[in-house]
């Protein structure tokens, strides 16, 4: 202890530390000063006042350490902040540049009825892709496909008072419009085959819409449901089919 209290009222050895931090008596560099970290004008001895004893010296150590704690925190907090933005950005950069670059192409076969572009404005397929809406009735389009599962669509119709003659791939397709009706030129089964054909993806799928096409084998379906479900489960209206118009 006599040891102690020599080493602490040596004005030389008090002048070799650092402003309040007593207890650091490992540390090899001079006293600097540090605006970040040094403790404030309230907390400063000068190297001539009386010597405080041990445990007042520890708590001046302390103090400093939390400063110190405190500052190294506000810089890690501060570089992730920084990196979480940066990645943010650099990821809604990629998504416009990649949504730009892989937009999927969705072919719309519906009347002019419904604007199927504003639909699906803004609309992404899993957060990447973005849609670009072709809409055209089965009357405006035309097609080509192989067996090696190539394909092209054309477009020709008037939009607004203007010519519009477009190729295209789409990579899906959603069928609004019937594809057979009794009105001249109204069948359209061809370019269902064709879709088929190339293999398209579509909603409805592109049987169901060809089976509609015939409202009596659609009947005929659903009389074999009739059959396995029994009437109770699947009711159905009886009807009577004539393959030609005479009848018997």
């Amino acid at each position: 202890m006599n040891y102690l209290r020599r080493r602490l009222s040596d004005s030389n050895f008090i002048s070799n530390l650092p402003n309040g931090y007593m207890t650091d008596l490992q540390r090899p560099d001079p006293p600097q000063q540090s605006p970040a970290v040094s403790p404030g004008p309230g907390e400063r001895r000068p190297p001539s006042s009386q010597p405080q004893p041990a445990g007042g010296g520890g708590g001046g150590g302390g103090g400093g350490g939390g400063g110190g704690s405190g500052f190294f925190s506000s810089i890690s907090n501060a570089v992730k902040q920084t990196t979480a933005a940066a990645a943010a950005t650099l990821s809604e950069a990629a998504d416009r540049a990649g949504g730009s670059s892989n937009a999927k192409i969705l072919l719309v076969v519906d009347d002019q009825q419904t604007d199927w572009v504003k639909v699906f404005r803004g609309r992404k397929i899993h957060s990447e892709y973005d849609i670009k809406v072709e809409q055209a009735e089965f009357s405006e389009i035309n097609l080509v496909a192989n067996s090696e599962g190539t394909y092209s669509v054309t477009v020709d119709a008037i939009r607004n008072g203007h010519k519009v003659n477009k190729s295209f791939k789409p990579d899906f397709v959603l069928i609004r419009q019937h594809a057979f009706s009794m009105d001249k030129n109204g069948d359209h089964r061809n370019m269902v085959i064709g879709l088929q054909y190339a293999g398209l993806p579509s909603v409805n799928s592109l049987h169901s819409v060809y089976n509609f096409c015939d409202k009596p084998w659609v009947f005929a379906q659903m009389s074999r449901l009739l059959k396995h479900l029994g009437p109770e489960e699947f009711p159905l209206i009886e009807q009577v089919y004539y393959p030609n118009p005479q009848g018997n």
